[in-house]
């Protein structure tokens, strides 16, 4: 059986191949991930020879990616270590760590037709899949290297894959092919340059990977529309409007379920700058590079979408939004002191040009909170990499997840937080406090709503809670609290530590938390 390939709907590296006997002689290589010698090893009997002559010779082959030599038709065997997982500390991304190490040695090597061997193990229930998407990510080439250069565009053609416990290979790989399709839409898309997925490219690539498929696409790029539902977004936008290429837009993206009921309803906003200059408040000293990832929080809703269209679940609604704009400087940039009018009606004076990520998000999660108003049991959230705070609070590699109330009653952070930790898309949790929604509360006569203080996030006291205050505040979110006739669930999601910075590729997260807590039981 084989799933996937680069072309077609699964959007994966290459071809997955579920192989049945490890003597095939269809592969040159097999990747054995193993455990610490202070545990069972979980590779297969017909390996224990190789493994002990092997640590005859070298003592490393339980800590570090060894490649030595088998009897076995593909002639060789990659072993990749976990490390120890018997500490209170472990977690699964030992298991996706290794694997890529794995593939990469075995690349290295000059393995052509590598056999993965996915392992079980009775800490890490999600084991196996996990093992499956680290490989699958090492193999993933940025977009811009497939399109320049096609010679470059597969690592390899086929993956094979084997597991002891064959009766739930079939749907690892499903799962597996639904999961790394939306994380290679959202690392292409978080990924590219600024002029490979400016605003107008982005929607010509979300038209083009959701084609023919169950996700319906509505695009927002009339000015005279903009300015009239959207005037935070069209303030951002104003530098760039000078640029054809470079005007910005917002696009919706919503999946329905064919048949049956609804039961859930689904509103993500992602934060989709293509490239941020800081705008008038120009970023200086060198911080500018890598700003071409900050449309990763709009990546990751479209990567969402992806698995949507792959798994097609039951009973579940989502609407995501992509606000789409280049922060740019230019004569006509918005400005500190100005005060605009929101969606919502409300006086927002300017602190900050380069707090730019939460103006985008404002009105249309505004828009979003009128939806939901009307929707079956409702949760909105935003997705953005919007602080170097978040990065400073919690480390590389890690989201940050803010319940508002309704959100936080119903323990939604700490589910997140779960289903995130057994998928190895790791989440931690922060609290919204009164004083991040007062912070934001206007300064000045008549001003409803203070956008930002003019010091970086990493010098303002609870710097990535703040902004979450001001979403709630503008969008009119503060008014659905638990005391209210209507109240609404909200997250926000920090991902500016977990999205991936330059020189490697961005990650796809959060989409393998969203799909294990949102999708669990659901396909």
């Amino acid at each position: 059986m084989a799933a996937g390939s680069c072309a077609g709907t699964s959007r994966l590296p290459c071809a997955l191949k579920i192989e049945k006997d490890l003597k095939s002689l269809a592969y040159d290589g097999i990747i054995v991930i193993v455990t610490s010698d202070l545990e069972a090893p979980n590779y297969d009997e017909l390996f224990k020879e190789y493994f002990v002559s092997s640590a005859k010779i070298d003592k490393a082959v339980n800590s570090e990616v060894t490649v030595f030599p088998c009897d076995l038709p593909a002639g060789r065997i990659i072993s990749a270590p976990t490390g120890p997982l018997s500490n209170d500390y472990a977690d699964v991304r030992s298991f996706s760590d290794a694997a890529k190490k794995g593939i990469l040695r075995a690349l290295k090597a000059g393995v052509k037709a590598p056999l993965l061997l996915l392992p079980s193990h009775p800490s890490f229930r999600q084991s196996e899949l996990v093992t499956l998407l680290g490989a699958l990510e090492a193999l993933y080439v940025n977009l811009q290297v497939r399109e320049d250069l096609p010679d470059k565009a597969q690592k390899i053609k086929v993956l094979g894959v084997y597991s002891a416990d064959s009766n739930n290979l079939a749907r690892i790989v499903e799962l597996a092919t639904a999961l790394e399709s939306g994380r290679s839409v959202a690392r292409d898309i978080g990924g590219a340059d600024p002029e490979r997925m400016a605003p107008r490219k982005v929607e010509e690539y979300i038209r083009e990977v959701f084609k023919n498929t169950d996700i319906k696409i509505e695009v927002i790029s009339d000015l005279a529309l903009l300015k009239e539902e959207y005037p935070l977004f069209v303030a951002v936008d104003r530098a760039a409007r000078n640029i054809e290429r470079h005007h910005g837009r917002i696009v919706y993206l919503t999946y329905e379920p064919s048949s049956g009921s609804v039961d859930k309803t689904l509103y993500l906003v992602g934060k989709g700058v293509t490239y941020d200059t800081g705008g008038a408040d120009i970023k200086a000293g060198g911080v500018m590079a890598g700003m071409s990832r900050d449309k990763c929080g709009a990546a990751a809703v479209a990567g969402f979408m992806q698995v949507l269209s792959v798994l097609k679940p039951r009973g579940i609604k989502v609407v995501g939004a992509l606000p789409l704009v280049r922060n740019s400087v230019g004569e006509d940039s918005y400005v500190a002191d100005e005060v605009i009018i929101s969606r919502n009606k409300l006086r927002v004076r300017i602190g900050n040009t380069d707090a730019e990520g939460r103006m985008i998000l404002g009105d249309v999660l505004c828009k979003m909170r009128e939806l939901a108003e009307k929707a079956i049991n409702p949760h909105l959230v935003t997705i953005a990499t919007l602080t170097g705070h978040a990065v400073l609070t919690v480390g590389t590699g890690y989201s940050i997840v803010m319940d508002n109330g309704p959100a936080r009653k119903s323990l939604h952070a700490q589910q997140l937080q779960a289903a995130g930790e057994e998928l190895g898309d790791m989440v931690e949790i922060s609290t919204i406090r009164k004083e991040d929604i007062a912070f934001h509360r206007g300064k000045g006569m008549g001003d409803d709503v203070f956008q930002a203080n003019n010091l970086p996030s990493t010098r303002t006291p609870r710097g990535h809670q703040g902004p979450a205050g001001f979403l709630m505040l503008v969008s009119g979110l503060d008014k659905h609290g638990s005391e209210s006739k209507t109240p609404l669930k909200y997250s926000h999601l920090d991902i500016a530590a977990s999205g991936g910075d330059l020189p490697n590729d961005a990650t796809g997260a959060p989409i393998l938390g969203l799909a294990g807590l949102y999708l669990k039981d659901r396909y």
